[in-house]
């Protein structure tokens, strides 16, 4: 029955709708990716430190009466929102399956996370615990949507397909994600060519207009992504269904080894790559004293060449393959953590921001990409598989960080951090190695 759903809704699919939807999924991530990179990577955790900061220096603050550094609070907010994501996104993407909301459910999670970004224009500092329950609900909202983002592609392509539309996804979300940056820097830095008060207004405005570009792009994919492909019917037991829908996923996956082994190795290597994305930045303001505008301008290499580094994976990959693909990468990965430990100049520090950028782009698509792969073709529920792919890779981001930071504490140096990471890629790099994909699988489409 439900290879019968598949078939007929790819029937519909002409080669120009066909088209039509793959872009407009795609043009999602180019929605989406301004929040990692405004919110999560530059502006605001710049604006968030400065606000926060104590008029003698300080950078202690007050959170509902508890006594924290500033910080610690916002790196303790952002593991928070990754915790509840992960509680949430299997029972509701079982939920999103049983029911054929799928659609529904992600465009609940991009309203939550855009208005909560927007809000955020609102945040002065003074009113601490408005900010952090903002950018956690924003967090929320981002994480939650990506799980039923990632689970349309294997409705919307055929498997040979997958690698290249994954990386045009993430393709246009660093181009957008790099326009929109550069529009907010010209703001803050030149207000009055807008006629902009000095001050926080203009990076304040920077978060609004960061919430209006997610939620205005996101309507293109709202508008075309199919709303319900397999015609499943909502009934008023949709909870138990959508607890039942993710077990029995759970349990299919559980007996798919190759499945089991690639989130293995997943899980251990974006450890590693989650961890330097997160906070490159930190590295090169606390051990190379890096000003702002040049630790910006380093995201922004990390960024443009993260689009390059996207498609050459994808053309690599139809080469020598998806395993052999992301063992390259796990292997230039390791060199660079080697490396970080060993740079003190700002040019050596902008060429490592130039390799991260190009295995960054071309590891996460391919990673996506691999994963659809691996997902049984006859099954409906795209959203609870894809939902324990984001659990693995927000869990890796948990533990990544602390382990980052726990080792910092201990010796006193990030580099000593970031040579630690070569473990995590190792261990991942084992599990690749001993992974055994399969060849194409045969799947009834007419599209």
């Amino acid at each position: 029955m439900r290879m019968a759903f598949f078939i007929q809704f790819h029937m519909k699919l002409l080669p120009n709708s066909k088209k039509k939807v793959q872009n407009a999924w795609a043009m999602y991530d180019w929605a989406n990716s301004v929040y990692s990179l405004v919110i999560t990577s530059t502006i605001f955790p710049v604006y968030y430190n400065s606000v926060t900061e104590g008029l003698d220096g300080s950078d202690e603050v007050s959170f509902f009466g508890w006594e924290v550094i500033n910080t610690v609070l916002y790196s303790y907010s952002i593991s928070v929102s990754f915790l509840i994501i992960a509680l949430l996104a299997p029972i509701l993407s079982g939920i999103a399956d049983a029911s054929g909301n799928k659609l529904n459910f992600m465009k609940f999670f991009v309203y939550v996370g855009s208005m909560s970004c927007g809000a955020l224009f609102f945040f002065t500092g003074e009113n601490l615990e408005f900010g952090i329950i903002c950018s956690v609900l924003a967090s929320i909202g981002f994480s939650g949507s990506i799980v039923f983002y990632n689970s349309f592609l294997p409705e919307i392509a055929k498997e040979e397909e997958f690698d290249l539309l994954s990386a045009k996804g993430f393709a246009l979300g660093y181009i957008g994600s790099v326009i929109l940056l550069v529009i907010n820097l010209l703001t803050i830095q030149f207000p009055e060519w807008f006629g902009m008060p000095a001050g926080s207004f203009a990076p304040r405005f920077s978060f609004l207009i960061t919430g209006i570009w997610w939620v205005g792009f996101a309507q293109i994919p709202f508008h075309v992504l199919p709303k319900n492909p397999y015609k499943k019917s909502i009934s008023s037991n949709y909870l138990w269904k959508g607890y039942r829908e993710v077990s029995l996923v759970f349990r299919e996956l559980r007996s798919i080894p190759v499945a089991n082994q690639f989130l293995a190795s997943f899980f251990f290597y974006s450890m590693g790559v989650q961890t330097v994305m997160y906070l490159a930045a930190s590295f090169g303001d606390k051990e190379l004293g890096m000003p702002g505008d040049q630790l910006i301008l380093t995201v922004l290499i990390i960024q443009l060449v993260a689009i390059g580094g996207s498609y050459l994976f994808a053309f690599i990959s139809k080469r020598i393959g998806n395993k052999n693909s992301l063992i390259t990468m796990v292997f230039v990965w390791m060199g660079i953590c080697v490396a970080a430990y060993y740079v003190h100049s700002v040019y050596q520090f902008y060429s490592l921001a130039f390799v991260v950028g190009l295995v960054m782009g071309g590891i996460q698509s391919l990673s996506r990409s691999t994963y659809a792969k691996l997902i049984p073709t006859s099954t409906t529920d795209h959203a609870s598989f894809f939902s324990f792919f984001d659990l693995t890779e927000k869990v890796a981001v948990v533990l990544g960080t602390f382990t980052y930071g726990f080792i910092e504490q201990l010796t006193g140096s990030m580099r000593n951090s970031a040579l630690f990471l070569v473990v995590f890629f190792v261990i991942g790099l084992y599990f690749l190695v001993k992974l055994t994909l399969p060849k194409n699988k045969i799947v009834l489409e007419f599209a």
